[in-house]
């Protein structure tokens, strides 16, 4: 009887995986599916464009069918993931609409083994003065589409005044992003002869500009060289919106015209309903093998981990290799490859620093990151690679 192996999250990771594994395996050795609750495959690292360019929300180059970049061998599922039954090894589902064969609008998926490629959430109510809602008059940030397009529209119709770039907790997605942003912006108001207009003020909760130390050092004097004023140990704690006021842990207080923020992430709600996670929705995952700790046939990958990577598409993307491997292994009773089989926290991605420069970062969890020095080359790397994702990275072919 084939395994059913049922994947939550239809992100970098969890296709990656899909596809991996029914590309491998024949239909009497497993059954796919993968659960997602919207059916489109988002491409997120384009959110940190799009303020500065025209790219539209319903592009082909941000979003795509989720059934089009899978396997035929596996089966989609669109719905809401309500509960993940761990006693009785099952995925509870209230589906779009009916959107399963049966025109079901509930469901339950069994699974001999799981993947949670669940990612992370913006947990706006964890710095006070946010709300339950985004205030978009007053703040903004790019880690959503919608978010994207409203810093387009606020930036289009900004003047001069100061512009405050501020990470509201960590881990974040994407730790380089506000960094990117930042220099990015810089050039964007130097084009429109609006720089010597505009303070811009990075606020960073850590002793340095970036999590990473080798990677601070690098980019610290950048920051510099442009003009910006870095202030570090910001730990946010509220925004006051009406004043226009951003105050830390520390007792700073920090004024803006334009607040282009990092809002606080956490797991998926469902990974805390089902008593997975930790005190802030994370997968307790071991840093090697990639299961969830204290589950023999649950594995986690991506932003969904507690692990001391990135939260990043990169990560997920490695991550999700490994887990295929041991899955694939494990169904045919097979011994996995140390190798292939086991996670060393490999990380590649790349970094902007503005005038059409870029470098990259490539580490693990015993070599930390060397980055070059910035060039056109990595910066047209980056965007070569983006340009290529949806043909190569979904179908795990890299």
């Amino acid at each position: 009887m084939p395994q059913r192996i049922v994947i939550v999250g239809g992100g970098v990771g969890g296709t990656i995986v899909a596809n991996l594994l029914a590309r491998t395996l024949h239909a009497q050795e497993a059954e796919v599916t993968l659960i997602d609750s919207s059916g489109q495959h988002v491409y997120m690292p384009l959110w940190l464009y799009m303020p500065f360019n025209q790219l539209p929300a319903q592009s082909d180059q941000l979003v795509r069918c989720e059934q089009g970049l899978l396997n035929k061998h596996v089966r989609l599922v669109v719905g809401d993931v309500k509960k993940i039954d761990v006693n009785n090894q099952e995925v509870l589902v209230a589906h779009r609409n009916g959107a399963e064969a049966s025109g079901a609008m509930t469901g339950s998926y069994p699974y001999e083994y799981l993947v949670l490629a669940t990612g992370a959430r913006l947990a706006l109510a964890d710095l006070s003065g946010l709300g339950e809602q985004e205030e978009k008059a007053s703040w903004h940030h790019f880690y959503s589409t919608e978010g994207a397009l409203q810093l387009r529209e606020a930036l289009h119709t900004f003047q001069g005044g100061r512009i405050v770039i501020a990470v509201g907790g960590i881990p974040y997605r994407c730790p380089p992003a506000p960094l990117e942003f930042t220099f990015l912006l810089d050039d964007w108001l130097r084009q429109r002869g609006l720089r010597q207009r505009t303070e811009i003020n990075y606020l960073f909760p850590l002793p340095r500009v970036f999590p990473i130390e080798s990677v601070a050092e690098a980019v610290a004097p950048l920051l510099e060289e442009r003009g910006v004023l870095s202030t570090v140990f910001f730990n946010a704690e509220t925004v006051d919106t009406e004043q226009k006021i951003i105050a830390s842990m520390e007792g700073e207080e920090v004024s803006y015209d334009l607040l282009v923020l990092v809002p606080p992430h956490r797991g998926a709600t469902v990974i805390a309903g089902s008593g997975l996670g930790d005190e802030q929705d994370w997968l307790p995952t071991d840093r090697n093998t990639l299961l969830v700790k204290g589950h023999e046939q649950i594995y986690a990958i991506g932003d969904a981990t507690d692990l001391p990577v990135s939260k990043s598409g990169s990560a997920a993307h490695f991550q999700a290799k490994v887990v295929a491997h041991r899955l694939i292994a494990d169904v045919r009773g097979e011994a996995f490859k140390t190798d292939e089989g086991t996670y060393d926290g490999e990380v590649m991605c790349f970094l902007e620093t503005g005038q059409r420069k870029a470098t990259q970062l490539v580490f693990n969890y015993e070599h930390p990151p060397r980055p070059p020095r910035p060039s056109l080359y990595y910066h047209m790397e980056k965007h070569l690679f983006n340009r290529a994702y949806w043909h190569i990275v979904p179908q795990g072919l890299v």
